[in-house]
């Protein structure tokens, strides 16, 4: 049906009349909203998947230390045939008492004693420490590097624990270095592993 009006100002409110209804408003405010939330957990997902592959390629760096640390270990003793270090008998020996088979240790070259001095470079068993685990890796903001102190250091959310196996060959053992860290998606961890070998008669 057609309605004529008379003139311009019943025009007017003919015109003004033909606005969005109120459902039509929040049919447009709830498609909106859900692309806002849609788009901000895209975002917030993203994210918290950098932040974990960030953290896993740290996990992977500092537990290949692990592994360099225990093969530069090897490397002196055999090379240092002295008293305190006799070779491949006595890296066996050493790291035998700290981190074989159940046992898991941790190396801190750079340790603080009492007296505020540093300790020659050494491997501490985990499982004289409360619940047998390796205490937290501490990152220094001054230096970027990861260690145990404690002063001057917070807290990395890193632990780090090492673990040796001797397979049959006396010549030959089986070291693990393990990183833990926990996120928001739980307790994750990387374990790398290498072969080392006696390479001197």
């Amino acid at each position: 049906m057609i309605k004529f009006v008379k003139n311009k100002k019943d025009w007017q409110v003919l015109n003004l009349s033909k606005g969005f209804t109120l459902i039509e408003t929040l049919v447009a405010i709830s498609i909106f909203s859900i692309s806002i939330l849609s788009m901000m957990s895209v975002l917030s997902s993203g994210i918290s998947n950098t932040d974990y592959a960030k953290k896993k390629m740290i996990a992977t760096y500092l537990a290949q230390e692990g592994i360099e640390y225990i093969r530069n270990m090897r490397d002196t003793y055999v090379l240092s045939r002295t008293t305190s270090q006799q070779g491949w008998i006595g890296f066996q020996s050493k790291i035998d008492l700290s981190c074989k088979n159940s046992n898991f240790c941790y190396f801190d070259d750079a340790k603080f004693l009492t007296s505020g001095l540093i300790s020659d470079t050494d491997i501490y068993n985990c499982n004289i420490l409360p619940g047998g685990l390796c205490i937290n890796l501490f990152y220094n903001t001054t230096t970027g590097q990861y260690g145990y102190d404690q002063i001057n250091g917070v807290d990395s959310g890193f632990t780090r624990s090492i673990n040796v196996t001797f397979p049959l060959d006396d010549n030959e053992i089986k070291v693990y270095s393990k990183v833990s860290w926990t996120q928001g998606s739980g307790p994750h961890s990387i374990t790398l592993t290498e072969d080392l070998f006696n390479w001197v008669e």
